[in-house]
């Protein structure tokens, strides 16, 4: 049976996204990746406002394909495909920031529907239980699941005046460890069901 190279677009989503952050910011005139959030770099007046989108709606794609093998192989093995459509519900996330520019109205709540797409790495965890041969992808996902647990209340800091004024200087530093949790859960993923699906599907 041959590798299903569609589990690399997992890790490719993730490259994909920090080299356009690293890359589109270096156009951005006094951009600061510790106290500016990602959003910023493509925000609307921004030079890069265009290629931004772009790059997003590439890592959309990516985040497509790699949902759609993590969906197939698990309903080769007859266990719930949850996990597979909450991570392709990140992608719809993705796009949407980068179509609709901050401070568009609609780009704040795509970016809020990116909650639902955080969850991929708890489902996985949960509905994976028992299978034989995937401990170690279950303990990763549980790993990462508790990164983003905690990346994600330190983002919602500005609701409590108290906390944020301490974090607000850092709060691009606080985005980039929540994007980084999350798609190096898929990248992790990725790579393991790359090597290890056909074992799985005996």
């Amino acid at each position: 049976m041959k590798q299903n190279y569609r589990f690399l677009f997992g890790p490719l989503a993730g490259i994909i996204l920090f080299a356009g952050i690293v890359g589109l910011a270096l156009l951005v005139p006094g951009y600061s990746h510790v106290r500016q959030t990602v959003s910023e770099i493509g925000e609307i007046g921004s030079p890069v406002r265009i290629p931004f989108a772009m790059m997003l709606c590439a890592v959309a794609i990516c985040i497509l394909i790699f949902a759609s093998a993590v969906r197939d192989l698990l309903a080769r093995i007859g266990r719930s495909q949850l996990a597979a459509y909450l991570i392709g519900f990140m992608a719809l996330s993705a796009a949407g920031v980068g179509v609709f520019a901050y401070p568009h109205p609609l780009h704040n709540i795509f970016g809020l529907s990116e909650l639902v797409g955080y969850q991929a790495p708890l489902a996985l965890a949960v509905t994976w239980r028992g299978e034989k041969g995937v401990k170690t992808l279950l303990t990763i996902s549980w790993i990462f699941y508790v990164i983003i647990l905690v990346a994600i209340a330190l983002n919602l800091s500005p609701s409590m005046p108290s906390v944020w004024v301490h974090l607000r200087p850092i709060h691009g530093l606080l985005q980039r460890v929540l994007f980084a949790a999350w798609f190096g859960w898929c990248a992790t993923v990725g790579l393991l069901l790359y090597w290890s699906s056909e074992r799985l599907l005996l």
